[in-house]
């Protein structure tokens, strides 16, 4: 009975360093790129689309994509940073 108890605390704890840590430190370093990014930032969506962030709002960026279009985009979905102001 002890063994069983002991072998699911290890699985417990197996699991938190292989998926739940490395997890946690992905999403900091998120949240992190995402307070640095600034207006004249390139950057690449969620979805693919590349622009340049020409407003920041409180939960979001207005980004242009195009000549004379722009989108507002949710901070979530600012995937990576092309290039820096």
């Amino acid at each position: 009975m002890g063994t069983q108890f002991l072998f699911i605390g290890f699985m417990f704890v197996a699991m938190w360093f292989l998926i739940i840590a490395p997890q946690r430190k992905k999403q900091k370093e998120h949240a992190k790129m995402l307070a640095a990014l600034d207006q004249g930032d390139e950057i690449i969506t969620a979805g693919g689309i590349y622009g340049e962030i020409t407003h920041k709002k409180d939960d979001r960026f207005v980004v242009k994509i195009a000549d004379g279009v722009k989108i507002e985009l949710a901070k979530s979905f600012v995937q990576d940073v092309v290039r820096k102001k």
